[in-house]
């Protein structure tokens, strides 16, 4: 018996690296756009006089669009072409982007912000499925995507200096920023993606009831998750109840459909029911830390926001490694090890700023920092081309869709649950009773980094166990290669 080895993916022309910048510069803009908002939102509130539950919208409108519409926008592109409702969406993005630099006042800056989060819903899936179907499944494809997510971790980070940056200049900056660089990647996107054939196109219409009902579901869930530590129980419940009813009326909807937005076969697909879990564990505890580590460094230690920006950028480590070194444990280890190994990491990281104290020096939370930033590399990058793998090409879109739908519902849930955990145990405002709620939120993501790598086991399982059978003679389970087992990596029976 010997071990086949992983064929070198053939290196990408100049055409393919055009492509390639030109998607990274959206899911760039994506990430920055957010976190140069986070930066900017109490300059926000004291220019506009933003009352704090106003404040809250501006926020919360942006995520109601973005979760709301993913699904949607992913069929979208499947149906009426990739390209085509990229750069649509992308020229939408980069309006309303503009007209919430203009806003005047609070409901103005919340309607420009559901329409760009609704703007990022469709763009977002068609740009992962312009690559998932441009490139070749395999080698091409995991260096493509593994590029990729290491473009969009390091808009998040560098957005959070940026925008510390531009707000010290005038918070309107944080908009007009964007517009900039929507610009000049239209331009690009216009000259060099290419249109797909005609054959590519499948006729079908959007089905527009099943549409409806999970844009309904995701945004009454997303909004009762994101609002549950600070909105009455009974209207939260309320809130759920109604998204858990529109989601029933979802299944049945796709159930009768003869074209659904969601074909239900598709979640016969084991390694993507797996991949969409983990995302949704894993941003929930990603997204969570982050907000505690903040409050951390500046209610209790009276940091200044670019304080904290510079502080947190060390997380972007994962923009260097995730296109330089993560393709070669790919093809060393497969996507399934990498992502347990990831969120093995990242519970790591979690564990060892539990017992965060008052006076810990930046030395003394560096090592939380840098594991996070490395968990995020092994795992964010594996976990996009496990959720798109083996998915036919009619349906990348609505893969896509569906992964970053759970990223954004497992971020919209892992804030909650810290901040509501985090409001519960600081029984006043002294410093001893700050850092009691801290240490007891971060539990929320220490416990989603766990359940995570608990799920992500049964990747590595499934996989040990496919080779088990090609070894034996038999068949791997269909789902190998999209739990992290190239074909390749079996081992042969010679």
């Amino acid at each position: 018996m010997r071990t086949q080895k992983q064929p070198e993916a053939a290196p990408l022309s100049a055409r393919d690296w055009g492509v390639l910048l030109v998607l990274c510069g959206a899911i760039f803009l994506e990430g920055i756009d957010v976190a140069m908002l986070n930066v900017a939102l109490p300059s926000i509130r004291a220019d506009l006089g933003l009352s704090t539950g106003s404040l809250q919208w501006v926020m919360s409108a942006y995520v109601l669009g973005y979760g709301g519409f993913m699904l949607v926008g992913g069929r979208a592109a499947d149906l009426f072409g990739r390209r085509r409702m990229f750069i649509l969406w992308l020229s939408v993005f980069l309006v309303f982007s503009g007209l919430g630099g203009l806003a005047t006042e609070g409901w103005m800056l919340v309607a420009a912000r559901f329409v760009t989060g609704v703007a990022a819903a469709f763009m977002t899936p068609a740009g992962l499925s312009i690559i998932t179907t441009g490139f070749e499944e395999g080698p091409r494809r995991n260096k493509a995507l593994l590029f990729y997510s290491g473009t969009a971790a390091g808009g998040f980070s560098i957005g959070l200096v940026v925008g510390g940056l531009l707000t010290s200049v005038d918070w309107r900056w944080v908009f007009f920023a964007p517009v900039v660089l929507s610009a000049l990647i239209l331009v690009a996107a216009l000259a060099l993606v290419p249109r797909a054939p005609r054959t590519d196109r499948t006729g079908q219409s959007l089905d527009l009831a099943g549409g409806l009902a999970v844009t309904a579901a995701i945004m009454l869930l997303v909004l009762g998750v994101e609002r549950a530590a600070h909105a009455p129980l009974v209207q939260t419940l309320a809130t759920l109840g109604a998204g858990l009813a529109a989601l029933a009326a979802f299944i049945v909807i796709e159930r009768r459909s003869a074209a659904p937005l969601v074909r239900p076969g598709i979640f016969r697909n084991t390694a993507l029911v797996r991949a969409n879990a983990v995302g949704l564990l894993f941003a929930a505890g990603f997204f969570g830390f982050q907000f505690l580590v903040v409050l951390y460094l500046q209610e209790l230690r009276g940091w200044s926001t670019l304080q904290t920006s510079f502080a947190m950028i060390v997380i972007g480590i994962d923009a260097i490694l995730s296109p330089v070194l993560v393709p070669k444990l790919v093809d060393r280890f497969g996507n399934a090890r990498l992502i347990l190994g990831g969120l093995v990491l990242a519970s790591l990281s979690y564990g060892l700023f539990l017992p965060v104290g008052a006076d810990w020096t930046y030395p003394v939370m560096l090592p939380s920092l840098l594991l996070l930033g490395l968990a995020f590399a092994l795992t964010y990058g594996p976990l996009t081309i496990v959720a798109t793998e083996g998915v036919d090409e009619e349906e990348q879109g609505l893969a896509g869709g569906l992964l970053y739908t759970s990223f954004q519902f497992g971020a919209a849930l892992g804030l909650s649950a810290a901040a509501a955990v985090n409001v519960s145990a600081t029984v006043s405002d002294a410093p001893a009773a700050l850092l009691d709620g801290y240490r007891a939120a971060l539990w929320v993501p220490l416990v989603a980094a766990l359940a995570a790598a608990l799920i992500s086991g049964f990747g590595v399982r499934s996989r040990r166990a496919g080779a088990d059978r090609v070894v034996a003679g038999g068949e791997p389970p269909a789902d190998d290669r999209a739990s992290g087992l190239p074909a390749s990596e079996l081992p042969s029976s010679r």
